[in-house]
């Protein structure tokens, strides 16, 4: 009988795995005895995350999906705890899953369509980095980052390709759905309950405050929750047609799990709104689009259905029936926007932060102009933004808020061909699994279309590849591939026009 990799170890490295135990728990009992309670509980907490990641590596990748996106709050407010404590349990997950192809003698690079769309794009930052501004610093973190998305696009898809993948697939939508959830909740309470907030945050007559969870920041929350967002809708819509579709009688569990989800719709919904973000309301509504043309699986009926949701929008602008305050938050921005150059544009509190924005803009323009094909170097626009800043701007925002315009600047026409190269093939593939895939997976993967059409249209106000959010990338990532791997061979669904 073929036993279980851990059994192997274990059968094999007894005596060691037995003192390697034996001093962690002694180091647990040293450690316990100098930390406060939250911190025994804590750290009790992630010792048995850590001891089951070593039994199932998706319960690492649950929880370096929950703890990412608290990077940003762990810095400000809890200086105690490492902000980068995602980290471990991703370096965690590696381990565990090169440890079991070691002890199959069975480690292989896995499969994925992505893999060489990857390989151009890593490839093309890293000749933008042969002559970079603090390359130590700035150039490297980001080349790591874009690394981690790929490991875990790889071995996500590796690790669901296995007769129970449906069910360990569900377990991980379901641990993207809880975080954000959890991240919706926080942002309700900021907005609606707290009463109080950064001052800079106020809106509508300081009476409310933008939500921003954890992130310390509206925008890359909104960016965010928009993904999430869209995720738990295609998974939603998937739910309730396969019920549809096959006619289930609709019991008490299946009604739960449709509530359930509905339930954290809605609220990552209002989260969204109550962020107060431009940037995550279009990239939503072109998200909400995409997803309305992908649900009919004939596209006619995909083209009526946005066709009636453009203009059910368009007659709800034009009869005044939309919130002034939302109205105003996107004309404002309209108004302000100028393909032109800003130095001589007079500043209020009224523009502020949208001529900032075009400043940045118009930096890495410049940059781009002087660096054409391989750019300032990945990851290196604010220390190159000090040779090219405005003179009312002198202070970099740390990234150029134009996500296309950032990568063009730091890595040249190369490396935003092959940015676009990357995410046009993803984008092909998950539209292909919208017509290849039956049951909740085809609404996990027009979820995904719009997860990735908000990244993609959000990005032109922002870059949301921060917070550790490129780790809930990676992780859909390898969804999608084990999507493409699970319905490659099932026939297309002709979608006649």
């Amino acid at each position: 009988m073929r036993c279980h990799p851990l059994e192997h170890l274990l059968r094999w490295n007894g005596p060691l795995v037995s003192s390697l135990g034996l001093g962690v728990g002694v180091l647990a009992g040293l450690l316990l005895s100098r930390l406060s309670l939250l911190g025994s509980v804590l750290f009790a907490g992630l010792s048995i995350l850590s001891g089951a990641t070593l039994i199932e590596p998706l319960v690492g990748v649950s929880a370096m999906l929950f703890l990412g996106p608290l990077w940003a709050y762990l810095r400000a407010e809890v200086p105690q705890v490492p902000a980068q404590i995602a980290q471990l349990f991703f370096a965690l997950t590696v381990a565990v899953w090169l440890a079991r192809g070691l002890a199959r003698r069975d480690l292989r690079l896995p499969s994925s369509f992505l893999l060489l769309p990857f390989a151009l794009f890593l490839g093309a930052t890293w000749l933008s980095l042969w002559d970079a501004v603090e390359l130590p610093v700035y150039g490297v973190p980001e080349f790591i980052k874009w690394v981690q998305v790929l490991i875990l696009c790889l071995i996500v898809g590796d690790v669901l390709a296995t007769s129970a993948g449906p069910r360990r697939a569900a377990w991980l939508v379901g641990v993207l759905l809880l975080t954000g959830l959890f991240q919706a909740l926080v942002g309700v309470y900021q907005f609606w309950l707290r009463g109080e907030g950064p001052h800079h945050f106020a809106i509508l007559g300081g009476r409310f405050y933008r939500a921003y969870g954890t992130f310390e920041q509206p925008n890359p929350y909104a960016g965010y929750l928009g993904i999430t967002l869209a995720l738990a809708v295609g998974v939603l819509a998937g739910i309730l047609e396969e019920q549809i579709r096959r006619r289930r009688r609709i019991t008490m569990a299946r009604g739960l799990l449709s509530a359930s989800v509905a339930v954290t719709v809605a609220s990552m919904g209002i989260a969204l709104v109550m962020s107060w973000s431009r940037g995550g309301w279009l990239g939503f509504t072109a998200a909400a689009v995409t997803m309305a043309l992908a649900l009919p699986h004939r596209a006619r009926w995909g083209l009526l259905l946005v066709a009636v949701v453009i203009l059910v929008g368009t007659g709800l602008y034009t009869a005044g029936l939309l919130p002034a305050a939302v109205v105003a938050r996107f004309t404002s921005f309209v108004e302000d926007i100028r393909f032109e150059d800003v130095r001589g544009v007079g500043i209020n509190d009224a523009n502020y932060a949208v001529i900032e924005r075009l400043a940045h803009w118009q930096a890495a323009l410049e940059m781009w102009r002087h660096h054409f094909w391989t750019g300032v170097g990945f990851g290196c626009y604010e220390p190159a933004y000090r040779d090219f800043a405005l003179i009312n701007w002198p202070i970099a925002l740390g990234h150029a808020h134009n996500y296309y315009l950032n990568l063009a600047a730091e890595s040249g026409l190369i490396g935003l061909v092959a940015y676009l190269l990357l995410w046009g093939v993803t984008f092909w593939y998950t539209w292909q699994m919208t017509r290849r895939a039956q049951g909740w997976p085809r609404g996990l993967a027009i979820g995904l279309l719009g997860a990735w059409t908000h990244l993609s249209v959000h990005n032109f106000l922002d870059n949301l590849y921060v917070n550790n959010v490129h780790l809930h990338i990676g992780v859909l990532l390898g969804l999608l591939t084990w999507l493409t791997r699970s319905f490659a061979t099932c026939p297309t669904n002709r979608a006649e026009l």
